[in-house]
């Protein structure tokens, strides 16, 4: 049962005792948890609709949190997109572990991105833990970008609903890249950071899933 949001210390006991929130993004809302929390990354799967096999995406505070949940070394060009566009709407498939299957597809990897948000940030930063970080809205409907376009029937079913301000920007949700080889992206998903801009760092762009 949704519960009015009132300092962040509630917020973050509720995600380190299994909670589900709804949150700004430096995109959208988000509906997360604990990404390390089986259980609770579950019940964000029933809560949103959507496919098991459909893993979901995480935020991270700061390339600290990313390294926590690193399976192996940080890639060089990990570094590379990291010094250009975080904290900011870029995510990239990496290889995690110590995560609930449910954010990791069949090989692994996780689509990350250092979230630019204060608060979405600070919940992270206080938790020590990555937040799972979905659209707040049921399968196949509209995101929200502002609170008056948040579904009320999963607002009410969140824990707790993190409404103030700052909202989110709107627009594009982040864009979705993969390493394809050293100086080469595969596109996954186009979003608010354009191709252009990922060319002009040096990378070859490449369409594909």
């Amino acid at each position: 049962m949704r519960e009015e949001f009132t300092d962040i210390r509630i917020a973050v006991d509720a995600l380190l005792h299994g909670g589900v929130l709804v949150y700004p993004t430096e995109t959208l809302y988000a509906l997360g948890c604990d990404a390390r929390n089986i259980a609770a990354v579950s019940r964000v799967l029933r809560l949103k609709g959507r496919p098991e096999n459909k893993p979901l995406p995480v935020v991270v505070a700061d390339m600290g949190g990313l390294g926590r949940i690193l399976d192996g070394e940080m890639p060089g060009d990990i570094l590379r997109l990291g010094e250009r566009f975080w904290p900011g709407p870029l995510s990239v498939l990496v290889r995690t572990r110590g995560l609930a299957t449910a954010v990791r597809d069949a090989s692994g990897f996780t689509s990350v991105r250092v979230t630019a948000h204060p608060l979405a940030a600070a919940l992270c930063s206080a938790t020590g833990a990555p937040l799972v970080a979905t659209s707040a809205n049921l399968s196949g409907e509209p995101a929200a970008g502002v609170p008056a376009e948040l579904d009320p029937v999963l607002a009410v079913q969140a824990d707790l609903v993190l409404d103030q301000k700052p909202w989110p920007s709107g627009g594009a949700p982040s864009t979705v890249v993969a390493l394809d080889g050293p100086g080469r992206l595969r596109l996954i998903r186009a979003g608010a950071v354009p191709v252009s801009e990922l060319e002009a760092q040096g990378f070859r762009v490449s369409a594909g899933n």
